[in-house]
């Protein structure tokens, strides 16, 4: 082997082991990128309006003579544990400033019907005010510090409070639906 051929067959070998790396390279494909990631605010309003259907076909799915079923003395009804999801979907977003409807007393919020169509008004009222809070929300407020009954929070963990509170007491109504006999119409 000639010494004067080492660097040409150096550079033939990089290029060999190179080729695979410049191949996969998003900017040298003919491919278009990928759509970028949702943003957190986006995705808790996708959440926020798939939990918002199941609360609400759940609450559809009870007969109005249930709302006032308990599982025992002490514990919410069916309608003040519906009524409850409500009245988070008002309170969280108040933690950071976004006032509730004018008149509404959110310490009693959970108290104020036991009729199914007013619950389920109040429902979709309450999904409708948390989605016009998170748009609101920018990416600066996110990380923003709120007061949480004497914690430190943040609005982003307000975001996650409000899916996670609603799913909680979905699976709570879930619950009082089979012991009840009604079927969740989505199972």
């Amino acid at each position: 082997m000639n010494r004067r051929n080492i660097p040409v067959i150096l550079m033939f070998l990089c290029l060999i082991i190179a080729l695979p790396v410049i191949a996969a390279d998003p900017a040298s494909s003919s491919k278009p990128a990928s759509k970028p990631l949702s943003s957190l605010q986006s995705l808790v309003i996708s959440e926020l309006d798939d939990v918002e259907k199941k609360v609400v076909a759940l609450a559809e799915a009870f007969p109005q003579d249930k709302y006032d079923w308990r599982p025992a003395a002490g514990v919410r009804s069916v309608a003040e544990a519906f009524m409850h999801i409500a009245q988070a979907n008002y309170l969280l977003p108040s933690l950071a400033g976004t006032k509730p409807p004018e008149g509404m007393n959110l310490m009693e919020y959970d108290k104020a019907t036991k009729d199914k169509k007013e619950v389920i008004a109040a429902l979709h009222a309450s999904y409708d005010h948390a989605r016009k809070f998170v748009k609101g929300v920018s990416d600066a407020d996110l990380a923003k510090e709120v007061d949480f009954f004497g914690q430190k929070k943040t609005v982003r963990d307000l975001l996650m409070l409000a899916l996670e509170h609603s799913h909680e007491h979905l699976g709570q109504e879930i619950a009082y639906a089979r012991m009840n006999g009604v079927k969740p119409p989505w199972s």
